[in-house]
Order: structure tokens, then C-alpha cells, then sequence
């Protein structure tokens, strides 16, 4: 069974598109169609079906899908072990990760990583907490970290940061000449939340619940799909939220948002590292998540 017809059938599954798929693989459509339907040819079943712009698998195609990706990953695994053998790590690693580890904290690490094994290939897909963990359980990714625990049996979560929320306006609001307010202010400011599923939002609203305050209390004007869009909020003057230090620190340090304290509560919340459980990591996986541990525990 050719090899590039099983990564080209996974990859129309992946992306739910022949025209997608062949962009990604460098094939044109014709090409790709050819490879599905030679597969199809050979296994006697129907693979997938055309719905619309849209391609799905069939039964049977869900459960070829399955033992095709395992194929492919025993492949990459081999070829990465035998590259360790031989003092030569190369290979490709998928990762997942939540907005904030996502976006300020792994891209330098992946940096500085590559900087040591420039041969490696690594994808980053970043998604709120609950994609990244499904991706992780579904074998989409090798890894994940996210800024939220998530109780699953089938998962190993292990604590590798701690990252800071902060209350957040504009310099000029109120608050902001203040420097603190009691928590019992916070529900008298329209307020900006991430969307539901967000790390962010989960680890605040479960801060807040610890110290007493129900989060419906506050007023909330706006939900916003990242954290991107909810700085933007705030320099709009649509409101204030609670954000990562790290995605807001440049911006406090330039005087365009401000970090306001909240008496007698401290917004601390673990990131985690987060494999499938029993899931063997490839080679390359476990070189990566190792220098992630180290450099995370120096920060």
C-alpha cells in the first residue's frame, strides 16, 4: 500500500476538501482525487463522500482513517529514531496550544529548540483550551499546553509555568489612577469577556468563585473569540477584562493599558503540558517537551 496515497487520503480527511488537501501536499486536484480513488479501488469500500464543498469520511472511511494516521506515525517515529541512532534529530513535530502559551510563550521556545536541531519541522496550531485538548485525545497533536486544567482520565496534565492574570484598562480609567479596587468594584464597569471554552476565562472565573464572586455579576458588554480582539476591546474603551500579563505586558510598559490590582486576590494560574495517556511520543516529541521543561522552569 503506497504510503503517499495514505497521507493524501489523511489529509482530506484532515481538511475536508480535495482543493485544500492538494494545496497542502503540493498535488493538484486531479492528482489528489486519483490517489483517493485508487485507494478506494484497492480496499474495495468507499472512503469518502462529497457533501456539498465539503468532504466527509464514510463509516468505513472513519475507520481506515484510524489505522492510516497510525501508519503514517509509525513511519516518522521510525525514521526519527533511526536519525537519534546516527547523532542526527530530524523529523516533523505537530504541537497544539492555548492562546497565551501559543502565542507569548512557545514560539521562543521553538525558536531556541530549532536553533539546536534546525533539520526538525514543527507545526504549532493554536485553539482555545477545549480544541487542544480534544486534538491531544484524538491524536491530532503529539502535545499540547494550555492555560486551564481539564479533568480526563485519558489525559497526563503536568504543570510546567505559572502565568499571571490581570485586571486591564485604559490608562486613563478610574481605576488606572487608583492603582487597586476591592473585588466588590469589579461589577460596576462594563466588562470584556473571552469566549466560553477560553483558558483564560475558565482559570478567572474559577478564581473568582474561589474568593467568593460570582462571575455572572459581571457586567459583560462584549465577547471576544482572542485575546487579540479583547486588547483591542479595551483600547477601544468598550470595557475592561482580565488578561494574561504576558499578552498585555508590552502594552503596560508603553503606557497604552494599565494593570489594575484587586485587593486580597492574586490571579495566578498554572499552564500544563498535556500528553495522551499511554500514547507513545515520538523521539522528537520527547526532545522538544524536554527543553520546553527546562526552559520553563528558568523563566
Amino acid at each position: 500500500m503506497d504510503m503517499r496515497r495514505l497521507e493524501v487520503f489523511c489529509k482530506v480527511v484532515e481538511l475536508k476538501s480535495f482543493t485544500k488537501s492538494g494545496e497542502a501536499l503540493l498535488l493538484a486536484q486531479p492528482t489528489v482525487s486519483e490517489h483517493l480513488r485508487t485507494l478506494e479501488d484497492m480496499l474495495g469500500e468507499k472512503l469518502v463522500d462529497r457533501l456539498g464543498r465539503e468532504v466527509l469520511p464514510t463509516p468505513a472511511g472513519k475507520i481506515f482513517y484510524q489505522y492510516a494516521r497510525n501508519i503514517l506515525q509509525m513511519r516518522e517515529e521510525a525514521i526519527q529514531a533511526l536519525g537519534q541512532f546516527k547523532g542526527n534529530l530530524s523529523g516533523r513535530l505537530i504541537l497544539g496550544a492555548s492562546t497565551i502559551p501559543g502565542t507569548y510563550i512557545l514560539p521562543k521556545l521553538i525558536g531556541s529548540f530549532k536553533s539546536a536541531h534546525p533539520a526538525i519541522q514543527i507545526t504549532l496550531q493554536i485553539a482555545d483550551t477545549a480544541q487542544i485538548v480534544s486534538d491531544v485525545l484524538e491524536g491530532n497533536v503529539e502535545a499540547g499546553v494550555v492555560g486551564s486544567k481539564w479533568n480526563d482520565r485519558r489525559l497526563v496534565m503536568e504543570e510546567v509555568f505559572c502565568d499571571e492574570l490581570v485586571l486591564t484598562v485604559v490608562p486613563e480609567h478610574p481605576w488606572a489612577r487608583k492603582g487597586k479596587i476591592s473585588l466588590e468594584d469589579l461589577p460596576q464597569e462594563p466588562f470584556i469577556h473571552r469566549e466560553r471554552g477560553s483558558g483564560t476565562r475558565m482559570a478567572m472565573s474559577r478564581i473568582l468563585e474561589d474568593h467568593g464572586f460570582d462571575p455572572s455579576r459581571l457586567m459583560g458588554v462584549a465577547e471576544m473569540g482572542s485575546t487579540e480582539a479583547v486588547r483591542q476591546g479595551i483600547k477601544a474603551r468598550i470595557g475592561a477584562s482580565i488578561l494574561s500579563r504576558e499578552a498585555v505586558a508590552e502594552d503596560i510598559e508603553q503606557g497604552s493599558l494599565a494593570a489594575v490590582a484587586i485587593e486580597n486576590i492574586s490571579f495566578l494560574r498554572p499552564l500544563y503540558l498535556i500528553q495522551r495517556k499511554n500514547r507513545q511520543i515520538s523521539p522528537v516529541g520527547t526532545a522538544f517537551l524536554a527543553h520546553v521543561r527546562t526552559a520553563l522552569k528558568n523563566m
